[in-house]
């Protein structure tokens, strides 16, 4: 896997890539798009996508009352078929009382910590791993929406991190994701990076992880210093890949390699 990284790392510095070129809209592909057969018919049935039993563990903590409250969310929102609809393929969203970005699972925290009256779940918790997945579930097959205007500072953010070369290896996630997508990196095929599917049940993980995880993952491969999940800059960076994302579909929960 390390001579696989640094001959990779060797061939784009030879071949003097260009750094940060998007990818045109007609040309983008989502992780389903790149996966084999097999996996894909996995994702499609319910019955055999192993996230399904995140959908159904969420689904019961939604209409759970918990708090000083003694709120559910069903009490307040109804049902999530309904009133969910499309959350997903919004957010990260722009929240005017606190005047920062927000993405799904911050919404989530905040609803609880503000309303319920209950403690925040903490990130790749199963609580909130479960609602999550539960809440996207009911934007699938939804095209993933234009950005508010207030959202504008947090993708500015996050593209550039996108665009900045970091750690040991002195790599972008612009140089994998914009420039090298299709090639292959230890014998994986490199994505375009589109956050179609999350939360997604990863094979390499054996369980459903939010995709705060597999950008901090990324990172650690590039052997640089990471964020913590659910700081400011992974939730920029998600509000970036969200916005070049925008007008694709929803396939959450998804399944990944």
């Amino acid at each position: 896997m390390r001579r696989a990284v640094f001959l990779f790392v060797a061939t784009m510095v030879a071949a003097n890539v260009a750094v940060g070129r998007e990818i045109p809209r007609e040309k983008r592909l989502s992780g389903y798009d790149q996966m084999s057969p097999a996996t894909r018919a996995m994702q499609d049935d319910d019955t055999a996508n192993p996230a399904t039993f995140w959908v159904l563990d969420g689904e019961a903590l939604w209409n759970t009352k918990d708090g000083h409250r003694d709120r559910s969310c069903s009490g307040c929102h109804g049902d999530a078929a309904v009133s969910m609809k499309g959350t997903a393929a919004r957010y990260p969203a722009y929240d005017a009382d606190s005047g920062t970005a927000l993405n799904l699972e911050g919404r989530i925290n905040l609803c609880r910590t503000k309303h319920v009256q209950a403690p925040a779940f903490a990130y790749e918790s199963k609580e909130l791993l479960a609602l999550t997945t539960y809440i996207a579930r009911q934007s699938r097959g939804l095209s993933i929406a234009e950005p508010e205007t207030g959202l504008n500072t947090a993708i500015d953010a996050g593209r550039a991190i996108w665009r900045q070369r970091q750690g040991q290896l002195n790599l972008s996630c612009a140089q994998c994701h914009d420039d090298n997508w299709g090639q292959k990196l230890a014998g994986s095929t490199i994505p375009q990076g589109h956050p179609t599917g999350y939360p997604v049940y990863r094979l390499e993980w054996q369980t459903v992880g939010s995709l705060h995880r597999r950008l901090r993952n990324c990172l650690t491969g590039m052997r640089a210093e990471n964020y913590a999940a659910g700081s400011p800059e992974l939730v920029a960076l998600e509000a970036f890949l969200m916005w070049r994302a925008r007008g694709m579909r929803v396939d959450s929960p998804g399944v990944r390699p």
